[in-house]
């Protein structure tokens, strides 16, 4: 079976090196807002089946594994957080989490750069955004006007905070410091979240969610070096 992702012209080499290798055809777009109109047009004229990377209940009940294991493992958290793109990951930990540990808060974290469901929320119904550039090109891009995301957060999850460029960029090299671990942007937000204070967690058990770390390494050198402009 022929595997097609449609991708941002501007995605990570980290990730479209990784895609073509597992052999799939590439077709590269101006950004994640095109790749995805493209690819569900290329299904609607029966050139496959389009599959969501967020809103499609397969995705959603992988991702809500995750939470299933947070509460077998780590019973009495008080908080889990969560970066936020198309509101797939956090849609199936917070199923999960809220029905197994009910009183466990679900957070999620946008970045300023591309913050839609925090603007959708606001509104109380799906509204587009204008996206700009961020290191956290993992959660850029409006939502599917046909998500289920959207519904499903305003059922379980209980905030959502949002960061900008300077505090991804600190989430990340902390993480190579401290923690000796690489993660992309996308997956630096909640660790920004908690060190520029957007969330309260004094005296209180989380867990971060730490999604991804496919970052170019030119990128994470500029980072740590402290000379990244991006």
């Amino acid at each position: 079976m022929k595997l097609t992702v449609f991708i941002a012209a501007e995605a990570p080499r980290a990730k479209v090196d990784a895609i073509r290798e597992a052999g799939a055809e590439l077709r590269p777009c101006r950004d994640y807002d095109e790749a995805e109109a493209r690819a569900k047009a290329a299904a609607a004229a029966g050139d496959g089946l389009f599959i969501s990377p967020y809103s499609h209940p397969d995705v959603i009940a992988g991702a809500g594994t995750i939470g299933v294991e947070l509460v077998e493992d780590a019973a009495g958290l008080d908080a889990v957080i969560v970066p936020v793109g198309g509101g797939g990951l956090i849609s199936g930990i917070g199923v999960a989490v809220k029905a197994l540990a009910p009183a466990t808060r679900v957070i999620g974290v946008e970045v300023s750069a591309s913050c839609p469901f925090t603007r959708s929320l606001e509104a109380g119904r799906l509204v587009h955004i204008d996206v700009a550039p961020t290191l956290a090109d993992g959660l850029a891009g409006n939502l599917d006007p046909d998500t289920i995301t959207f519904d499903l957060v305003r059922a379980v999850v209980d905030g959502i905070v949002v960061v900008g460029e300077p505090a991804l960029r600190r989430g990340v090299s902390d993480i190579v410091r401290h923690e000796h671990l690489i993660v992309e942007g996308a997956a630096a937000t909640g660790p920004a979240a908690i060190v520029t204070k957007k969330i309260d967690l004094k005296g209180q058990r989380a867990a971060v969610i730490l999604s991804g770390a496919n970052i170019d390494t030119r990128k994470l050198v500029e980072i740590l070096a402290g000379s990244d402009g991006g």
